[in-house]
């Protein structure tokens, strides 16, 4: 997984994913000149480099480039959320810790984004549990996570 993006790159790739399309430098650079002052050679290093790290593929047009996102914005962030998740040394408490942060309209887009891939992709039938009330100590954990990182052992 690539290094999450920087904010100029962030500015850029999200004109890139916006307009989906072909994009020169100049485009962006006028779209970025509306919120703030920058300048060509700065849009082109900053495009330049996103090529080089492979959010974006170019094909000459004339004597300039034009730019395409690789992947989409989505993918880019649940990449993001994947390499988190997978730093967790329980992964189970840190998504029940993410679910506690997510607004109203977040929980709804979560449980489209469950039916979709449970439509898409049937589950197989659950595993025999290793212990019982393992769910209740996922929230447990989940719960000291968020309190402060307390441990079993009544040490903070």
């Amino acid at each position: 997984m690539p290094r999450p993006l920087g904010e100029l790159e962030d500015a850029v790739m999200t004109r890139v994913w916006q307009w989906n399309r072909p994009v020169t430098v100049r485009e962006v650079l006028e779209d970025l000149q509306q919120e703030r002052s920058i300048a060509y050679t700065t849009v082109m290093t900053v495009m330049d480099n996103l090529h080089q790290k492979g959010w974006v593929r170019r094909e000459v047009e004339g004597r300039a480039y034009r730019y395409t996102a690789v992947s989409t914005r989505a993918a880019y962030a649940a990449a993001l959320m994947n390499e988190a998740w997978s730093r967790s040394d329980n992964p189970a408490a840190a998504l029940v810790a993410f679910f506690g942060m997510m607004s109203p309209d977040q929980r709804d887009a979560l449980d489209d984004a469950v039916r979709i891939v449970q439509r898409d992709t049937p589950l197989p039938p659950p595993a025999p549990r290793e212990e019982a009330g393992r769910e209740e100590a996922v929230r447990e954990e989940a719960g000291r996570e968020e309190a402060g990182g307390e441990t079993g052992t009544g040490e903070r």
